[in-house]
């Protein structure tokens, strides 16, 4: 890929706002400049994979400080988003009304297993607004401790909206609406004041226009919204800051103490967001989203990292978030040995040979300790 050759990116995804007369190939086209490669896996000592994508390292002024690619890559935040979306249930004082604690506010930003810590707290939330599960407007699927894990669910599992790894979101989304008196039935509706509220706050927290964020539907039918890496970062480095943000100060210090008081509940047992906070040790705010998102906030530094791995993989995903960890300084040795597993650097067969290797080939562009 030299010269002017290009690559497309995310136009599945976004083909339907484009119109009749505009061509994906034309709109959605981005240059290698903008996405790099981040990570490559080889085998016999030849590359076989080569996984393409863009990262930001931003402070809580909003200020880049560091990039691969182009910091300023815009693509949907999916899951990462979850965390801001929460915003208007606490801002308008009805998490504290409900009194809510800390593992129900955990469970807000989640994107969890199903596991029965997972449902009980989902429940909870529900109860404390008197509603019933089945207002929720997640869907159901099969509880991510088996399609995520890779393990056989067992014979005559049941589940429902509850085991739907948003459904402590949509507890809190359904929570306010009942607070407020808002309609339940339409909740996940774009034009609802639930989601107008959601749409106002998180654009104040990473500093955009409500217009300039374009809205996908994300997998549980709730709106989502696309931005740059950068400011997805800059969100995040907001929330890390805690008490001391002007604006979210109080909403941002109880969602950041919860989720690093919880890592379990805002993942679940074999998860890369409990490990990541796990080895954080409390500084660390860890989110992912799906098709290749991953967030990562520093409170001791007031900084985020936001990485896009384009083509959706998870493992080289976690390979490049910890290999900008590194480059950062922001790990000590026992934290990048506890981390390792998740590095992926072996690639084992089914018999557990090791035939390839998988590692970071990008280099930050500025680095900010």
């Amino acid at each position: 890929m030299g010269g002017g050759s290009r690559m497309l990116v995310d136009t599945c995804a976004l083909s339907a706002q484009l119109g009749p007369d505009c061509p994906v190939e034309k709109k959605y086209a981005v240059s290698p400049a903008e996405l790099v490669p981040l990570v490559e896996l080889t085998r016999g000592g030849h590359r076989e994979c080569l996984h393409f994508g863009a990262l930001a390292v931003v402070d809580h002024r909003g200020a880049v400080l560091a990039h691969a690619g182009d910091p300023h890559w815009s693509g949907f935040t999916r899951s990462t988003l979850k965390v801001l979306q929460a915003l208007p249930l606490l801002q308008s004082g009805a998490a504290q009304a409900l009194g809510l604690s800390s593992a129900e506010l955990a469970l807000l930003c989640a994107s969890h297993n199903g596991e029965p810590m997972h449902v009980q707290v989902a429940e909870s939330i529900l109860a404390k607004a008197d509603l019933d599960y089945r207002v929720l407007r997640c869907g159901c699927h099969v509880p991510g401790l088996y399609t995520l894990l890779d393990k056989a669910p067992p014979d005559g599992l049941q589940y429902d909206e509850r085991h739907h790894n948003c459904s402590g979101k949509h507890a809190g989304f359904v929570a306010l609406c009942a607070h407020h008196g808002w309609p339940l039935a339409d909740y996940t509706e774009s034009a609802h004041p639930l989601q107008q509220a959601v749409l106002r706050d998180v654009a104040r927290a990473v500093g955009m226009a409500p217009a300039d964020m374009p809205m996908g539907i994300d997998g549980c039918s709730a709106p989502n919204y696309a931005m740059p890496l950068s400011r997805l970062a800059y969100g995040y480095a907001r929330l890390a800051t805690g008490a001391k943000d002007s604006e979210f100060g109080d909403s941002f210090a109880l969602l950041g103490e919860a989720m690093t008081a919880h890592p379990d509940l805002v993942s679940g047992t074999g998860r890369n967001d409990a490990a990541f906070m796990r080895a954080g040790r409390g500084d660390w705010i860890s989110k992912i989203g799906a098709d290749g998102v991953q967030v990562l906030a520093s409170k001791s530094r007031g900084q985020a990292l936001a990485v896009k791995i384009s083509d959706g993989n998870k493992a080289a995903l976690f390979a490049a978030t910890i290999a900008a960890l590194a480059q950062l300084g922001w790990m000590d040795a026992d934290q990048a040995a506890e981390l390792d597993a998740w590095r992926g650097a072996d690639i084992l067969n089914a018999r557990g040979l090791r035939v390839g290797a998988r590692s970071a080939c990008f280099n930050l562009q500025g680095r900010a300790a």
